[in-house]
Parts: structure tokens; sequence; C-alpha cells
């Protein structure tokens, strides 16, 4: 069975709300490109996360908006997996 995207968001989400944050969908209005969730999790730390199906990237636009998060100093990651919500999440919290 292939997965699906929105699966790995529901996972994430499911992960993020048991370790105590937030993920908060974005749908801002004129504002192409922007990741699909703002996370706010324990500590101050704030992340914008993109999911992708498996082997996916993400589109230009999107790709341009992870850099201008990163330059910025924001953690900004495409995650595409199980296994790469659990790396990231732990990640988060080393």
């Amino acid at each position: 069975m292939n997965m699906l995207e929105s699966q790995i968001e529901r996972y994430f989400c499911r992960k993020v709300r048991e370790s105590g944050g937030l993920a908060l969908k974005l749908s801002p209005a004129g504002t192409a490109g922007l990741p699909d969730r703002l996370v706010l999790l324990p500590g101050r730390r704030i992340a914008f996360v993109e999911f992708k199906a498996p082997g996916k990237k993400p589109r230009p636009l999107q790709q341009k908006r992870i850099n201008e998060l990163q330059k910025l100093g924001f953690r900004a990651v495409c995650l595409d997996s199980y296994q790469k919500v659990d790396a990231f999440l732990e990640a988060v919290f080393e």
C-alpha cells in the first residue's frame, strides 16, 4: 500500500500533540508556497513542516519558502515518511 501525504501529516500531528505541542495548519492568503504546518513545541521550539508522499519533493516555490525560513533561522523541513517524522521530532527535542 502506498502511503499518502495526508497519512504522514496526521501521524505527525498526533506525535506533536502527544509531546505537548501544536501543529497549526497554515493557509495564508496571498503567500503561496508556505509549508503545511507551523509547529509550536514545548521549550519555545518553532518549526515549519511541508509534507509530501514518500519520494516526492517540494515544488520549486515550496523549496524557495523553506530556504527563506531557514535563512531566517527557523527549522523548516519537508517530511515524506513516518521515519523522517520520528527523526525530526527526536532532533528537535535533543
